[in-house]
């Protein structure tokens, strides 16, 4: 499969998903239509869908415009979304799975930022996995809790952990540099968050996305994924009793205030 990332609004990614084998093309996370109209156009492939990942404005808000301009007549949405993502025809329930060409989707609702938030984990033979979390997991970080709770937010982050080490992740914003300020902050002696703060920065001075990352990377730098870190528990106030949940919820409070 061929991923390409398409930088739109501020801070967004959308992301063309090509199959390689039969030239579909689904889109995940249509922000606006106008980046997106100009790659698709320019990759030469037929676009057949677009997979939303929540129902955000900044993540659905080129859809109607992209499905009439290439006469996209598939539109994926979890199905607690339905009446939230414009235009949407296909209903997802949680755990569906669904061929796209020679790759295979799974598709995991992981709420918490929204309650129909879903993951798209899509898979071709002898490849590498991908996962699309939208704006459930960045690059060290996770989404705000608008909807959700931390126990679901948490528990949809150890669904994510579950998967391979090697899968790809890409999401839904370029936070990657702040998010690894904040990771250092609350794990100072943590080598690795330094190492991928240097990566960051000398990508993004190039002017090159951080996506992706992996499942391996964001479980030893995301401090969501490490809340029973000893450090992180020490630095935020976290008592040693607390369970993950609990640490989990102090730990997105601290990120929701960092500067």
């Amino acid at each position: 499969m061929r991923i390409v990332p398409i930088p739109c609004l501020a801070d967004n990614y959308a992301y063309l998903v090509v199959c390689e084998k039969t030239n579909k093309a689904a889109l995940v996370d249509a922000s606006e239509a106008g980046p997106v109209t100009r790659v698709v156009a320019d990759a030469d492939v037929a676009l057949e869908a677009v997979w939303s990942t929540h129902h955000h404005h900044d993540h659905v808000g080129g859809n109607e415009e992209v499905a009439t301009r290439f006469h996209v007549g598939a539109i994926l949405a979890h199905v607690s979304d339905k009446g939230r993502v414009p235009g949407q025809t296909r209903f997802l329930e949680s755990g569906e799975s669904f061929a796209f060409g020679s790759l295979e989707v799974d598709t995991l609702h992981v709420p918490g930022h929204t309650l129909g938030a879903i993951a798209y984990l899509v898979s071709a033979p002898g490849e590498v996995p991908c996962v699309f979390t939208g704006d459930t997991l960045f690059v060290a970080g996770c989404g705000r809790l608008f909807e959700g709770t931390p126990m679901q937010m948490h528990a949809s982050l150890a669904s994510l952990a579950r998967l391979g080490n090697s899968t790809r992740v890409y999401c839904g914003h370029e936070y990657t540099e702040n998010n690894l300020r904040f990771a250092h902050h609350v794990e100072p002696s943590n080598q690795d968050i330094v190492r991928m703060a240097e990566r960051a920065s000398a990508f993004r001075a190039d002017g090159r996305p951080t996506v992706p990352s992996t499942i391996g990377d964001e479980k030893r730098v995301n401090p969501f994924f490490r809340v029973a870190s000893p450090e992180i528990r020490r630095i935020v106030g976290i008592s040693e009793d607390a369970d993950d949940v609990e640490a989990f919820a102090a730990v997105r409070r601290a990120k929701d205030t960092f500067r």
